[in-house]
């Protein structure tokens, strides 16, 4: 038995204890399972549970079901085509796991939520969520989440009309798929797979590959009969109709498109008319022109309801022209063709004018009526090269596009590197030589008064330090848990060695930070406290350094530095007289701004370092300095194993 199978029989089994099971919690969670498999299998029953699933959390309040039930309902109502209902779910969906879920949870959120704004036509907004999901995946790998992350971010593409990029992600989450043992797989995944080959099927259809459409159109169809998932296959059916008529089969397309009429479950009319249409018109190359006739006035109905759908409503009244002409109802023909022609300048489609202005030359060719037919073979001329002209404006438009993502791709890598160079100068200007000294020498002092035990720590704490800094200046990027440990070496070897226990400090985080797994550019802080030691603390002997870490958002964290010294003023004046101080803090920090100034570069008029001067509130004495710093999140390199997640 199949995984999909058994999970099917599972669920089956599920539904039929459903009514028996009288505990609200364990009725909860099997309707919650229950539902997420008719998500994507049925999507009416899925409906009806959800419905019943929220009046028992209106009762039972229980986090893991409640994003369960909004995950399951936008991708429910993204079924239903109620994209804008779908998207308020999803926002529901989206707070709960950002201030809740684990890195999974918000991944799929991620992945799913896009679906719908690519539905919405928001692509950017959807390339937004893709990144982020990456940001996450990239700390945690997973296989079956990074094959749906990589076939939705196809689907955009394939929306940008890029279809190279289109081709090669679709391919790509393809093998993925396949690389994944089939029992690991869920039916959300099977879904997946049915969005990478109706993806390839329609680059197959619009770059002309008609064999290899049918294969990709006739294996989405496979897939969904075999998994029982409905809620689209009506298109889909639809879609391996058309690519039959495309290579003129029409006795297969014929079956593809009655599939598409018969079926309850894809409730798109849409479809439906498109397979009525598409139906009639095989019956009309068939000359079963009744019975093709009866269909056009079928999909007539269902496509007038949408009071703008130019498009189908021309090709069906140039269908309606062509079978009145085969006839010999010559002024009907003629009538239905000028309204097909008129719905198609409402819809701006040149081509299909073109198409149609062909048609009526060809009509009054036939009848010798040669004056009307050379005027519209004129105007098909016209439109022809119209179309051209329209064709070439997208294309350039198309590379304009790919034009400039590459040049941001570039731009971005060469901002990598210039950010690179610079760290790597900041490091080597990043440790005070007077700093190093004045440790090294304050050991040799506890070695040579036989405090031999106490020096030997301070020896392998320096040696840490020093270590650290070494290999933090191959890397581009550390975790925050690794800057953090970074720090407090540093601030103890100050502490134990120069102030001799005179120099005391707080490290504060919140509780959103998730320090293991947050990456940030190495060694931007010890700068700004280096700089508060040395010149606000160190004239005063002795003093304090608060340091907290903030969560701004999903891309930046501010780090606040306090100190309690002598102020900017004052370290002014005393730097005037000490040229070394002088240039060692323009150099540590001027550079390590510019690093936040290349590593911030898609943000516009913001801060990246703010330098506060704290007064004393009655006498207005300087008390003390304080610097903002906004760290950009990052990505974490690539781990061999996988983190345990939440």
């Amino acid at each position: 038995m199949s995984s999909s199978a058994f999970a099917a029989s599972k669920i089956r089994d599920l539904e039929n204890r459903l009514t028996n099971i009288q505990d609200d919690s364990k009725k909860m969670l099997a309707m919650s399972e229950v539902s997420e498999f008719y998500t994507f299998t049925n999507i009416r029953e899925a409906q009806k549970l959800l419905a019943e699933l929220q009046k028992l959390l209106q009762k039972h309040h229980h986090h893991e079901l409640i994003l369960n039930f909004h995950l399951n309902t936008a991708i429910v109502e993204n079924q239903f085509y109620n994209y804008k209902l779908s998207e308020i779910h999803f926002q529901q969906a989206l707070e709960i796991v950002e201030n809740e879920g684990n890195v999974s949870q918000q991944v799929e959120v991620y992945i799913d939520y896009a679906g719908t704004l690519i539905n919405l036509n928001e692509k950017e907004k959807a390339m937004t969520f893709i990144e982020k999901a990456r940001r996450h995946l990239t700390a945690f790998p997973d296989p079956i989440l990074e094959a749906r992350l990589i076939c939705r971010e196809g689907n955009v593409w394939l929306h940008y009309t890029d279809y190279d990029k289109a081709t090669e992600l679709l391919f790509q989450a393809e093998k993925m798929y396949a690389d994944i043992e089939s029992k690991k797989l869920q039916i959300k995944d099977l879904y997946f797979q049915t969005l990478v080959y109706s993806g390839l099927g329609l680059i197959f259809e619009k770059t002309g590959d008609r064999a290899r459409c049918v294969k990709a159109y006739r294996r989405v169809v496979e897939m969904c009969e075999k998994a029982g998932i409905k809620s689209r296959l009506a298109w889909h059916y639809v879609n391996v109709g058309k690519a039959y008529m495309a290579i003129d089969d029409y006795d297969n397309a014929e079956e593809f498109f009655l599939k598409a009429d018969r079926i309850k479950d894809d409730i798109s009319l849409s479809a439906r008319a498109h397979a009525t249409a598409n139906l009639g018109f095989c019956y009309y190359l068939g000359g079963r022109y009744d019975e093709a006739l009866e269909l056009y006035n079928r999909a007539e109905v269902i496509y007038k309801r949408k009071t703008d759908d130019y498009e189908n409503l021309s090709i069906l009244s140039r269908w309606k022209g062509l079978l009145f002409d085969a006839i010999g109802k010559s002024k009907r023909a003629e009538k239905r063709l000028v309204e097909a022609l008129e719905l198609a300048k409402l819809g701006r489609d040149t081509k299909q004018q073109a198409i149609i202005c062909s048609d009526i030359a060809d009509m009054y060719a036939d009848r010798g009526d040669f004056r009307n037919a050379y005027d519209y073979e004129v105007l098909h001329n016209q439109f022809v090269k119209k179309y051209y002209e329209e064709t070439n404006k997208i294309k350039i438009d198309e590379l304009e596009f790919k034009y400039e993502a590459e040049r941001r791709r570039k731009e971005a890598e060469l901002l990598r590197l210039q950010a690179t160079k610079l760290q790597l100068k900041a490091l080597r200007a990043q440790m005070n030589p007077h700093f190093m000294f004045n440790a090294l020498n304050s050991i040799q002092y506890y070695i040579n008064s036989n405090d031999r035990e106490y020096a030997g720590k301070c020896l392998a704490r320096f040696a840490k330090l020093m270590r650290s800094s070494l290999e933090y200046s191959e890397l581009e990027v550390i975790s925050l848990e690794s800057e953090i440990e970074f720090l407090e070496d540093y601030l103890i070897i100050n502490q134990q060695l120069r102030f001799e226990n005179r120099l005391t400090y707080s490290l504060k985080m919140d509780e959103d930070l998730e320090e293991d797994i947050i990456g940030v550019p190495t060694m931007i802080v010890q700068p700004y406290i280096e700089n508060a030691i040395e010149h606000g603390i160190r004239p005063k002997k002795s003093g304090h350094i608060k340091i907290e870490f903030k969560m701004i958002d999903d891309t930046t964290i501010l780090c606040i530095i306090e100190d309690n010294g002598i102020g900017r003023v004052k370290a002014r004046e005393l730097q005037a007289q000490d040229e070394y101080h002088l240039k060692h803090k323009s150099r540590g920090t001027s550079i390590t701004e510019k690093r936040l100034e290349i590593l911030h570069a898609t943000k516009k008029d913001a801060f990246f370092v703010k330098t506060i001067d704290l007064n004393a509130p009655l006498s207005n004495e300087p008390i003390g300095t304080r610097v903002e710093i906004q760290i950009p999140i990052v990505e974490l390199p690539f781990k061999n194993q996988a983190p345990e997640n939440d």
